[in-house]
């Protein structure tokens, strides 16, 4: 087949890891690991490292969870040019430096903006790479022997800033939604009244999807915690396995306390067969999609992400295949939600030949920031590459099931193909959303719910309900008690407002 010069292909990939207890342990700042993973990647291009590194043209890289939230701290201090700092531990010197903005979707997101930038011409050699040392710095944080991880770096810096908007919410904040647990809990609870399943059957739902992804993690030598565990340890409270917010357990949800970097180098045909890369490493990327979900409380539906489906939809049509002819699959894993989100709409079970991830996913393999998708993608690079005519999916979520991004890789030879993605965006914009009531008074039905547990025994709940007058959404607090009898999902409540809180009960 003859490939438009332009036609961009990932050439390299890399990945490194330590944990605190490992022989090996060296203590490497998030930089540490970034520029190691990109140096892992430079040498699996197959070319020379040094020749590579000179044509890099950019380096773009996610954020690190100190940098991901205005006001968020940095105990060990931090870089002030995170991509600069990796380059220059790489002796590359690329024109421009990229970082982007937070969210899990953004290591796929990445590559779906500088492979179609390579295909318009406007780039040839960028390096993406991206890491966390999250179980580093909690762990030093208080030692007197704490490392100094600060840097400064010269150069132009492309900051995209935090792009939580519509993420971050003054009137739900004060009713209890500041973490994003509490938020996906809501999207869990409310698929389990859809399916009208009990409490007890979606916990073991939940254990059954994730006990497969524990076994994958414990034989990947970067997983962070690499413990096969059964359905049922999975989803039993225990102290090790507390509750955290109704219907989820510690075990279920995204672990942060990582030390893991992944890169990716991606580069166009030409300048492949310039630097001598080998063709038997080259992977395309056959199908690819962004789209975005509407603001939480403007979602008609709050027991999936519609959005998400079409952007892996359409990731699969721009490739040309449908789902059942992917080989490799990773979906996102931060809490068991947006699995099931891509596997109800594909008909995906928790057995699927495939499985449904390649790494062990976020609560196993470690959710490293907004990075973990970039060693899903590292992942199915390696295993398409071993695998001849195979193609692999990642789907990369971010914020609240916010933004999606889907890819799709193969190392049969593909055209570059652009996707849809913008009008598809103008549709789901286009979607009409429930009305709200911010200051909320009389008879209402419960949609959804969570309740949060504190470290210190504390309980809160959350709800989202429907006024019976005229239907407007509005979000209250409760006293835990009363959702955690009956199905509280339809339950008949009284939601009174007080100084801008809305607070339901049963009369």
């Amino acid at each position: 087949m003859h490939l438009d010069p332009r036609t961009p292909i990932l050439v390299g990939v890399g990945q490194t890891s330590e944990l605190l207890d490992s022989p090996d342990y060296r203590r490497r700042s998030p930089v540490e690991l970034a520029a190691d993973a990109a140096r892992a990647a430079l040498a699996d291009t197959g070319a020379d490292p040094a020749a590579v590194i000179a044509a890099v043209d950019t380096v773009a890289t996610t954020r690190q969870f100190e940098n991901s939230l205005p006001g968020a701290r940095a105990p060990l201090g931090r870089s002030d040019n995170f991509p600069r700092s990796v380059a220059q531990r790489l002796g590359a010197h690329p024109a421009r430096a990229v970082l982007d903005v937070t969210g899990g979707h953004t290591p796929q997101r990445l590559v779906n903006e500088f492979a179609a930038a390579i295909a318009a011409g406007n780039h040839e050699v960028v390096l993406l790479s991206g890491s966390e040392a999250i179980s580093t710095i909690l762990g030093y944080a208080q030692s007197p022997a704490r490392p100094d991880f600060s840097e400064h770096v010269d150069g132009d810096l492309e900051d995209r800033g935090f792009g939580l908007d519509g993420l971050l919410d003054p009137h739900t904040a004060a009713h209890g939604l500041t973490d994003t647990t509490s938020q996906y809990a809501l999207f869990d609870n409310a698929r389990r009244a859809r399916l009208k399943l009990s409490r007890e059957d979606y916990a073991t739902a939940m254990g059954e999807l994730f006990a497969p992804f524990t076994r994958v993690a414990a034989a990947n030598p970067h997983a962070a915690a690499p413990v096969e565990r059964s359905a049922a340890e999975l989803v039993t409270p225990t102290e090790a396995n507390r509750p955290i917010a109704d219907p989820y357990t510690r075990y279920v949800v995204a672990r942060d306390k990582v030390n893991q970097g992944a890169a990716i180098v991606l580069m166009s045909v030409a300048a492949a067969t310039r630097l001598g890369v080998p063709s038997e490493r080259w992977v395309y990327l056959a199908g690819h999609a962004d789209l975005r979900e509407r603001d939480l409380m403007d979602r008609a539906d709050l027991s999936a992400s519609p959005a998400s489906v079409m952007a892996a939809r359409h990731a699969l049509e721009v490739a040309g295949i449908g789902f059942d002819s992917l080989e490799f699959v990773d979906l996102y894993s931060c809490y068991p939600i947006p699995v099931f989100t891509i596997a109800d709409a594909f008909g995906l079970t928790a057995d699927d030949r495939r499985g449904l991830t390649v790494t062990g996913g976020l609560p196993f393999f470690g959710g490293a920031g907004n990075n973990y998708s970039m060693h899903a993608i590292a992942s199915v690079v390696s295993l398409v590459r071993g695998q001849p005519g195979s193609c692999g999916f990642v789907g990369a979520n971010g914020g609240v099931m916010s933004k999606y991004s889907a890819g799709v890789y193969t190392a049969a030879p593909t055209p570059w193909r652009a996707d849809d993605s913008a009008a598809l965006q103008a549709e789901i914009d286009a979607w009409a959303a429930p009305e709200q009531a911010f200051v909320a008074d009389g008879w209402a039905v419960v949609e959804t719910y969570t309740v949060k547990h504190g470290r210190d025994g504390s309980r809160t709940g959350v709800v989202i309900g429907r006024l019976e007058a005229d239907d407007r959404r509005f979000i209250a607090v409760s006293d835990a008690d009363l959702l955690g009898g009956a199905e509280p999902i339809g339950t008949r409540v009284f939601v009174r407002s007080v100084d801008g809180i809305n607070r339901v009960s049963v009369v």
